[in-house]
């Protein structure tokens, strides 16, 4: 079916290129996709595809081949925008003040409307049920995928493996790029409060030094990486804001930190919350302070089933061409995905949509990014390509 999918895939392309081009102008933050949500309905409504409302506004489609219960897998999109005013003079600019689809969102959204499309056109070619997964809250946490596992999206039917696509600025238009095993790191937010006792600056000795403590906290934190972890282990774990005090001759009561940790094991990633613990009580106390110390859990870490990401790398190289498939690299960046593959197989890709000569090349959750939206072409179809292709009976959860 490679040729009609690519033949309906260059039919639809410009509908869903203007799809796009709606969604971008008309950006919603985390969780508050209302409108975004009421679009999705009626594209899906128009289609005839049956679909409900998860999560308030995540939207989950049905779409049923022959032979339904012969096998189910799911497409996911996120559908969420970022607080980033846009920068681009474009006609579809974002509408909506400090609000932009900075993350391609828009492009994920598009390309499974379009697969739907595709699917629904041929639903009498192939078999088994395909789920459309609308998700919100990609962007913040709890991250939208936990809330709609809680409400049963992997139930009902009960799909054998998940796939789903993010655009990369760094790969070419016309790209795609697969890689099996540890893909993306877990993320965790760092929220340090040091208590101390404040005074005049000019007499250190009747105070605690909050801030100085606070300086030893994060030197001594970079141990848990250096000293603690394994270096072949990918980790991160960054400091990004420092707050206390007010003025030149007075010491504080207390400093605040906040920080990011992100680790590609999830073994580890629970053993070095105690580890940051331990070494940031030991600092504190140890100086005559005391430490608040919160670690809000974050995303898990993607992981891409090596067999399901196996046929997913061949089957894109039948659609797309050998040539136009490529290793993705690793990143310490976080996707709530990861809440999908923890639960069932499932396959992360990345979808090419740079374009050097067009000047397309601005990076994700920057006001100038923007993507060459030939990519959606590829994206749509192959999404539809994977989704009815795709040996589940070769996938071991």
């Amino acid at each position: 079916m490679i040729d009609e999918i690519q033949l309906l895939a260059k039919q639809y392309a410009p509908e869903m290129i203007e799809v796009r081009r709606y969604l971008h102008a008309h950006p919603e933050l985390s969780y508050q996709e209302f409108e975004t949500s009421k679009y999705i309905q009626k594209q899906l409504t128009a289609l005839g595809i049956p679909f409900e409302v998860k999560a308030i506004t995540g939207v989950v489609g049905l779409l049923k081949g022959k032979n339904p219960e012969k096998r189910v897998i799911a497409l996911r999109a996120d559908m969420d925008a970022l607080p980033i005013q846009e920068l681009n003079d474009v006609s579809y600019r974002s509408v909506n003040d400090q609000v932009m689809h900075a993350c391609g969102h828009d492009v994920h959204t598009s390309c499974l409307l379009g697969a739907a499309k595709i699917l629904n056109a041929t639903k009498d070619q192939w078999e088994g049920t395909v789920k459309l997964v609308f998700q919100p809250g990609e962007e913040k946490n709890p991250g939208g995928a936990s809330l709609l596992i809680n409400e049963g999206v992997l139930e009902n039917p009960a799909p054998s493996a998940i796939l789903g696509l993010h655009v990369h600025p760094g790969l070419g238009v016309g790209k795609l790029s697969f890689r099996e095993g540890k893909v993306m790191a877990s993320a965790d937010e760092l929220y340090f409060t040091i208590k101390g006792k404040g005074g005049h600056a000019a007499a250190p000795n009747l105070c605690v030094d909050p801030i100085l403590i606070a300086a030893h906290v994060v030197v001594a934190l970079q141990q848990v990486i250096s000293r603690r972890n394994n270096p072949q282990n990918p980790t991160v774990l960054s400091i990004t804001a420092i707050n206390g005090g007010t003025t030149t001759n007075v010491i504080p009561d207390e400093v605040k930190l906040k920080g990011t940790f992100r680790a590609m094991n999830e073994e580890w990633r629970f053993e070095a919350h105690e580890i940051i613990r331990s070494f940031s009580e030991g600092v504190v106390k140890g100086m005559g302070g005391e430490l608040d110390l919160h670690i809000d859990i974050g995303y898990p870490s993607v992981y891409n089933q090596e067999a399901l990401t196996q046929q997913a790398t061949l089957l894109a190289k039948k659609y797309a061409g050998e040539e136009q498939v490529e290793e993705t690299e690793i990143r310490m960046g976080a996707e709530d995905f990861g809440y999908y593959t923890q639960q069932i197989p499932g396959c992360f890709y990345r979808l090419g949509v740079m374009n050097e000569e067009r000047g397309i090349t601005a990076g994700v959750h920057t006001p100038t990014f923007n993507v060459d939206e030939n990519a959606i072409e590829l994206g749509m179809g192959m999404m539809a390509w994977l989704a009815i292709a795709a040996d589940l009976t070769k996938i071991k959860a």
